[in-house]
């Protein structure tokens, strides 16, 4: 997809998100099913990440600055964000990350395509830092779904989460210490299809599985997901398509 067409669909999922939001009410000191985080967290959190992944694409040197600063104690930055905005209200988180989003998509729809985007990970092309910016609203926003008990249909921009979460297995292994395998996993969910014909590793079953495993807000045992070949079924147990250390992820029968 061009950079505009990833742009709107950033847009729109953040214009959903915000309809979740709306069914919390004005107390976003809520807890959700992650540990420790409340709805205001969550929140926060994306702001800043998005502000974060503007500046990278504007200011790459500030950006690399403070990244390499904290770099050596991610945990403790990522919870250090969270704790630095604990005093925001409600309409001041709402005011920040509404700004954000058009901020970012802003940045992104005039920058060089081909200029390399740095990040916590691996450095990126923009499409890939837009791409990241669907993931994390989409994971957030399941964690607000989750918190009010609501259903949301899976939506086309899925297959960004989805190519997203495949295209970061070996990141998966590495951050976990593990070997990164050089064999191909093909993953097939719904009409999604990424990786070889001949690949030996396969995973099946549906697209919202797969993206709710990769984005760590289901346990693998409370998925249909189906793996083939050893590379496929150890790489389901360690999937993140997030950049930093391994999450905790949820509780096998927390949302079964």
């Amino acid at each position: 997809m061009n950079i505009d067409a990833l742009c709107d669909d950033l847009l729109a999922e953040r214009a959903e998100l915000f309809g979740y939001v709306d069914l919390v009410g004005d107390d976003w000191q809520v807890a959700t099913p992650a540990d420790g985080w409340t709805v205001h967290d969550q929140l926060t959190h994306l702001a800043w990440f998005d502000g974060a992944a503007t500046q990278a694409i504007i200011d790459p040197v500030a950006f690399c600055a403070d990244r390499d600063r904290m770099r050596s104690e991610v945990e403790y930055f990522v919870d250090s964000v969270r704790a630095d905005n604990t005093a925001r209200s409600t309409s001041e988180v709402r005011d920040w990350l509404s700004s954000t989003g058009p901020a970012l998509v802003a940045a992104a729809r005039v920058a060089d395509p081909t200029v390399r985007v740095p990040w916590y990970g691996p450095d990126m092309t923009v499409a890939s830092s837009v791409t990241a910016r669907i993931m994390e609203t989409w994971a957030h926003g399941q964690d607000i779904v989750d918190t009010v008990g609501a259903q949301r249909a899976p939506s086309p921009r899925l297959r960004h989460v989805a190519f997203l979460g495949w295209r970061a297995l070996p990141f998966s292994f590495a951050a976990h210490d593990r070997h990164v395998p050089t064999e191909p996993v093909r993953v097939e969910v719904d009409d999604l299809v990424f990786g070889p014909a001949e690949a030996t590793n396969v995973v099946r079953g549906t697209a919202l599985d797969f993206c709710l495993l990769v984005t760590q807000r289901r346990h693998l045992a409370d998925t249909d997901l189906r793996a083939e070949g050893p590379v496929a079924a150890e790489w389901l147990t360690i999937a993140q398509a997030f950049a930093g250390p391994p999450g905790s992820g949820r509780r096998p029968g927390q949302f079964r």
